[in-house]
């Protein structure tokens, strides 16, 4: 009797977890369905097979060509629309490197500033002649030539100074009778500047000089030599230059966003090339822009008294700039940002785990030392580029993601559709960038023929560093040549033969347009389109050589402009002796 009860018990427990299994399990299983379906439907993008640019989250028609949208592709990753991924071999061979972010109290940092040292325009003077004549002996030899107060300079012949002479002579016998004649004659030769010794002699002698010496009214050095022996002069005409060298100037170009962070009697310290090193203050900030280059001089008195400085050298300044404890500011490596005219970009590392990257605009304040304070776009704790940003632009480009020169996503310039950034720009030809996740393996035969016509560019660049207009044609010529002699049945994969075709067109047309230019504005517009494809090949392919990837913000009327060098020294092809060394170091190419 137990037994049976036992069993019934079972019987009904086992039917009311089936009945419950059915009613609860069932209703979760079609609900989580239900729930995953709507997930999925509310997360699917849809696109235009023509403009790929197009994001809508509805089915519908393209708002440019009218075509039926299209679901977009998914990513397996889970990538959002304006995120791209690099692979790892990708991030290590083109020293891809990021940093987080920071946030707080700016400690305080070194701006630098580069300059020359110049002649102390107060302490320089002039010797002229006080009477006419003509030189019969100049007893300076060169330029340079130190001299000393009362150092006997010339001998000048002078025909108003030989009557002159006469004069005193005859006067003075009537010395006694005639005071004031005699006294307006010694008077003349005073006004030419003879001394009283040298009248007196005249007086007493009686005999008149033919050639009257002239004497260094100042101590210094020769800068110029402006008459030469025979040479017949004026009075008040200049014979030489002299420059007193015991102090010189310094004078370093600020830019304009930077002037604000300066002020007279600030603590500066100079360095030279040979490291050597003193303390100064500024002395002077020029209140006037130069509009050309946008700078104001900084002026420095240096006391040059065991003659360190000459006039003509390069120095490097630098100025402890000391931020208020209660300013907060958020500031990031110079070598992150990239400029695309009006605009400043950096790159976002979206996963912290995985080299995903997006794009981000940022707005820029001051350039403090090698960093600069962002005044919006980031904030405390974001991971960002800050070696390689080219690099991962390059490769955000290719994949059709936002990037410095395609704000809105979709193909870029390489013939398909796009927006191409180029605010302000005035220049038609545009600029391509490939991806280059992965090096294009090509024999050591095509890398070297590059390599030539990568020398040849460098010349071009040094010529227009030079502003040596026939230079550059002739190196643009030698470029041209030696791109002629790159055998292309060295590239044995199709897609790299491609590659470097589409490169060596656009190489060709750029060089084409230095060549057939002799005005150096128009060379430098087109030395940048050059640039622009040459650092891509460089990439690409690579010559086994170290190349420095500089940029200058200024250049191209405020836009900015790349190029490549094998120097880490920046010397400026875009404005050449005006802003020698303006710009900065952007990317390594190993």
């Amino acid at each position: 009797m137990k037994n049976k009860n036992g069993i019934i018990y079972i019987g009904i427990l086992a039917v009311g977890i089936l009945f419950g299994w059915l009613l609860f399990g069932g209703a979760s299983t079609t609900e989580t369905t239900h729930n995953h379906s709507e997930t999925t439907e509310k997360s699917q993008m849809w696109t235009c097979s023509m403009h790929p640019q197009i994001m809508q989250p509805e089915a519908g028609d393209c708002p440019i060509c009218g075509m039926d949208l299209i679901p977009a592709e998914s990513s397996a990753e889970g990538l959002m629309a304006d995120q791209f991924k690099l692979t790892k071999n990708a991030m290590a061979l083109a020293n891809i490197l990021t940093s987080t972010v920071g946030e707080g109290k700016m400690a305080n940092s070194t701006i630098k500033l580069s300059g020359k040292i110049v002649e102390n325009e107060e302490a320089n003077t002039v010797q002229v002649s006080y009477f006419s004549g003509r030189i019969e002996r100049l007893n300076i030899s060169f330029t340079g030539e130190k001299i000393r107060k009362g150092q006997l300079l010339a001998s000048i012949y002078s025909p108003e100074l030989y009557a002159a002479q006469q004069e005193l002579i005859t006067a003075k016998s009537l010395k006694e009778t005639q005071p004031e004649l005699y006294n307006a004659v010694r008077n003349k030769l005073k006004i030419w500047k003879l001394s009283e010794k040298q009248i007196n002699q005249i007086e007493t002698s009686g005999k008149v000089k033919e050639n009257i010496p002239i004497y260094a009214t100042v101590s210094g050095t020769v800068s110029e030599k402006l008459v030469a022996e025979g040479d017949y002069i004026k009075q008040g005409q200049p014979l030489l230059k002299i420059a007193n060298l015991s102090t010189v100037w310094a004078n370093f170009d600020v830019y304009e966003n930077q002037i604000n962070q300066f002020k007279k009697g600030q603590d500066i310290s100079i360095t030279t090339n040979s490291n050597k090193e003193l303390k100064a203050k500024v002395a002077f900030i020029d209140p006037v822009l130069d509009t050309k280059t946008r700078t104001v001089k900084l002026r420095v008195v240096l006391n040059n008294r065991e003659n360190v400085f000459k006039p003509g050298m390069f120095v490097e300044g630098k100025i402890t700039e000391s931020i208020s404890n209660k300013k907060e500011v958020v500031s990031i490596p110079s070598s992150a940002v990239l400029w695309t005219g009006k605009r400043s970009v950096v790159y976002l590392k979206s996963n912290p785990k995985e080299p995903i990257f997006e794009m981000r605009k940022i707005t820029l304040g001051a350039k403090i030392g090698d960093n600069y304070q962002v005044l919006e776009g980031l904030s405390n704790g974001d991971e960002i580029v800050t070696n390689g940003t080219f690099t991962v632009d390059a490769a955000a480009q290719l994949q059709s993601k936002k990037s410095m020169m395609n704000t809105a996503g979709g193909k870029t310039t390489t013939g398909h559709e796009g927006h191409l950034d180029m605010e302000g720009a005035t220049s038609t030809k545009k600029e391509v960038y490939l991806n280059i996740n992965e090096r294009m393996k090509v024999s050591k035969d095509f890398q070297k023929q590059l390599k030539t016509v990568f020398n040849a560019y460098i010349k071009l660049k040094d010529a227009l560093v030079k502003e040596d207009s026939k230079n550059v044609i002739a190196a643009s010529k030698k470029l041209l040549d030696n791109l002629s002699k790159v055998d292309m049945t060295l590239l044995k994969d199709k897609e790299v033969h491609n590659h470097w075709m589409s490169l060596e067109k656009e190489l060709k047309v750029a060089g084409n347009s230095i060549l057939n230019t002799s005005k150096i504005k128009e060379q430098r517009t087109d030395f940048k389109i050059l640039s622009s494809y040459l650092t891509n090949a460089i990439e690409v392919f690579g010559i086994n050589e170290k190349v420095y990837h500089q940029f200058c913000p200024m250049a191209d009327s405020n836009k900015g402009a790349y190029w490549l060098s094998k120097e880490e020294k920046v010397m400026n092809p875009y404005f050449g002796e005006a802003m020698l060394t303006c710009g900065e170091v952007k990317q390594v190419i190993e």
